[in-house]
């Protein structure tokens, strides 16, 4: 299920709760309708209140740095293409195989990734743990140095390929962490029993309603911001891949 769909659901879960509270409204009694029982459910929803908000606000300072980590580990991976076809270069016109195959393993990772429902291939080739580069690997291994100089560059050579593998793999396994889903629910019942508690005392004109829903759409947004950002491989909060655009520019020059 996409973030988005989350979101949705829970936006339908929160305002039906407040319309819910205003269709009780008329069946509370009128002792339970005083000032007194105002006050308390007052008191008692700004706990809730407090509550949701640290969540949230937890809850998106830490979507944002999982993000950032991820826009982080893609722009190193950009980079670390830039070096090896550097540190081939310095090898000598006897990398010019390997080097054409560096290219070619970008350039497929690149290939029509605006097309695939606006997901980043790259990204996508990450998350599903597909191997890449083993023949880029054998080329660079099958490489024969002649003097102390290309044994230097071939090792570096060597060495960048284990960080590239180092960091699609370490960017396979933070994706397959779920985000708790029992910290979803109980977000959106401290959003359903607050709502509801505003519906309840609330007066039945569409300005209140608006308000509601005005209000119900920015948390769930919040939500569904938190969801998007902790799901960076495609949606509306997606890993960019420049880093590799601009990679695939520097490489061949």
């Amino acid at each position: 299920m996409s973030p988005l769909v989350k979101g949705i659901i829970a936006l339908a879960c929160v305002f039906s709760a407040a319309l819910l509270g205003i269709f009780l409204r008329t069946r509370v009694p009128d002792g339970y309708q005083g000032s007194d029982s105002k006050d308390v459910v007052r008191l008692s929803m700004g706990l809730v209140v407090t509550t949701v908000g640290l969540a949230l606000g937890l809850l998106v300072g830490s979507a944002k740095s999982f993000y950032d980590t991820q826009n982080a580990e893609m722009a190193q991976i950009g980079a670390n293409y830039i070096m090896l076809d550097r540190m081939l270069i310095y090898y000598g016109p006897e990398s010019a195989d390997a080097r054409a195959e560096l290219r070619a393993i970008l350039a497929d990772r690149l290939e029509n990734s605006e097309r695939l429902s606006g997901e980043n291939k790259t990204y996508m080739d990450i998350r599903s743990g597909a191997q890449v580069g083993d023949t880029l690997s054998n080329k660079i291994t099958s490489l024969s140095p002649k003097d102390d100089g290309q044994r230097y560059y071939k090792q570096e050579c060597m060495n960048l390929m284990i960080q590239l593998g180092q960091m699609r793999w370490l960017m396979y396994e933070q994706n397959t962490v779920p985000f708790p889903s029992f910290l979803l629910f109980m977000l959106i019942s401290w959003l359903i029993l607050l709502f509801l508690s505003f519906g309840i005392f609330a007066p039945r004109n569409p300005l209140v309603l608006a308000g509601m829903f005005a209000s119900a759409t920015a948390v769930c947004g919040a939500i569904l911001l938190i969801l998007a950002m902790y799901h960076p491989q495609g949606g509306l909060i997606r890993v960019s891949d420049a880093p590799l655009r601009a990679a695939m520019q520097q490489i061949g020059r």
